[in-house]
């Protein structure tokens, strides 16, 4: 019986999944992505596209700025940590809003567009059964929406198939949890008194609510409720449950009806103990498969969308065999230690919200803390993504950072950064008047197809040289390699370029096509 083979399976069609297969797509990487939803879910679920998500959409051509912007012109918007209104969200105007409002149904469609016109195999109605790992491939038992089983082979694949992940179970992925100190209800109602509900965040002596008042139709509703004993995760939310919870955590009644949406959440933490599978690293993780925790601060979606933007480029030239499979290493050591700081200050948040008398001085200690600009402006970038940092100990400072949206002068004229980037290439910016490096150095990555490289001589759009004097830029807008102080080393820029692309003279793997249901 003939099974069908495909180079990457990406278990999962959230806005994740999507994103990455429109990742590998731009590699020329044959994808293929299951989802069990016939169509995209619009229910009420993350929506907050954090300041780091807005930069990497642009540095695709995902989002468009209505008019160039500047560098050293900020734009603000106001955030809150633990339901406390006290943060500032800040970026440069050419790098677009500090936070975008977007419904997740909306991106799961706008990146399902892309992969798709990209060349991605998008097929609903399927999910991932089981798998079985080998040494050069995993076999994939998926099932169809009338229970019919087939069998697929790919040389890798993603689980981006949610908490309860499939595929991380099925690939025997350990994970570090910790309990919940909260319970939490969604829902969508129409309120008695929309006028009379505190909108927004609110504290009362069971927790916090968070309601998005909607006078002439469905409010949402959030509850934290820090009584004990929690309910059970897998019982659905009623009316009467929601209301109770909110007068409970309110301290009054929130009279409300027609209950057409509930759901369940804590902040219960889970974070894969590595990225990829143990066995034969055939199995990956991003999104909620790799990292659970609690829905505060809008950090969910985005951390997934940075796992991504990480993992595409490099599966992609693994895939392909331009790298080797060790690349796929630094996706671990760089993404975890994302998500284990998510973890670590969501829960920090519940802490702040807990109502108990005991947790007071905690409270007033971090009101005195965010006094300090400094630490004000540490939270702020960790809850935009714009603190991350993937730094390697012996290298320039600059390495690890995120190359800010400049407008270059290049022989093809004026290009931005994010205009650079949008067909993934890593680029290697060069300044016009560095005389240390070979004009073929570059050509066995930049003369591929696709290319593994893109070298651009540049002066900065004031037609000055950079501070640098020349920058390796991987695919998600993070600096590989940089040289700062001297004309940089060829030989050093030889290592850096194999380390992070592959070896010069790297053979690709023979493409498998087959048949498709």
């Amino acid at each position: 019986m003939f099974t069908e083979r495909t180079t990457v399976l990406v278990a999962g069609g959230g806005p994740v999944g999507l994103l990455l297969a429109g990742e590998l797509a731009l590699r020329d990487v044959d994808t293929i992505v299951l989802e069990q939803h016939e169509d995209v879910r619009d229910t009420p679920r993350a929506g907050t596209l954090h300041a780091r998500s807005v930069q990497s959409l642009l540095r695709r051509g995902l989002l468009r700025l209505p008019r160039p912007g500047r560098l050293d012109l900020w734009q603000r918007t106001g955030f809150h940590f633990a339901g406390l209104p006290l943060l500032t969200i800040a970026s440069p105007t050419a790098e677009g809003p500090p936070i975008l409002n977007q419904p997740q149904s909306a991106l799961e469609e706008a990146f399902q567009a892309r992969a798709r016109a990209l060349g991605a195999d998008i097929r609903r109605g399927l999910r991932v059964h089981r798998l079985t790992e080998h040494p050069d491939r995993v076999e994939v038992e998926v099932l169809s929406a009338d229970g019919t089983a087939r069998t697929l082979e790919a040389d890798y694949v993603v689980g981006c198939d949610g908490a309860r992940s499939t595929v991380r179970e099925q690939a025997g992925i350990p994970v570090t949890t910790t309990e919940p100190s909260f319970s939490g209800v969604i829902g969508l109602v129409r309120l008695a008194d929309p006028g009379g509900a505190p909108g927004g965040w609110a504290r009362g002596p069971g927790g916090s609510t968070l309601i998005n008042v909607n006078p002439r139709g469905q409010s949402r509703v959030l509850t934290h409720d820090f009584t004990r004993p929690f309910p059970d995760r897998g019982r659905p939310v009623t009316l009467r449950e929601l209301s109770t919870t909110a007068a409970r955590v309110l301290g009054r009644e929130l009279p409300m009806r027609d209950l057409t949406y509930g759901s369940r959440f804590s902040d219960f933490t889970r974070v894969a103990d590595t990225y990829r599978s143990p066995r034969h690293g055939r199995v990956l993780l991003a999104g909620d498969a790799a990292h659970v925790h609690a829905p505060l601060g809008g950090q969910g979606l985005n951390t997934g969308l940075q796992d991504a933007f990480n993992l595409g480029w490099k599966l992609g030239l693994v895939a392909r065999g331009d790298a080797p499979a060790t690349l796929l290493d630094t996706y671990t050591d760089e993404r975890r230690a994302v998500a284990r700081a998510v973890v670590a200050n969501t829960r920090a948040q519940a802490a702040l919200m807990d109502p108990r008398p005991e947790q007071e001085p905690l409270r007033a200690y971090f009101g005195r803390l965010m006094e300090v600009p400094e630490a004000l402006a540490a939270t702020a970038g960790e809850i935009s993504g714009q603190s991350i940092r993937y730094p390697r100990p012996g290298t320039d400072p600059l390495t690890g950072t995120f190359l800010p949206n400049h407008t270059f002068k290049t022989e093809d004229g004026p290009r931005t950064t994010a205009e650079l980037l949008e067909d993934a290439t890593p680029l290697l910016l060069i300044a016009h008047d560095v005389t240390t490096l070979p004009p073929d150095l570059p050509a066995p990555w930049a003369g591929s197809a696709p290319a593994r490289l893109r070298p651009v001589r540049i002066l900065d759009a004031d037609g000055t040289a950079p501070a640098w004097r020349a920058v390796l830029c991987r695919p998600d807008g993070y600096l590989a390699w940089a040289a700062t102080g001297a004309d940089p080393d060829p030989a050093e820029l030889v290592t850096e370029l194999t380390r992070w692309l592959g070896p010069a003279d790297g053979k690709r793997a023979a493409g498998r096509d087959g048949d498709r249901w």
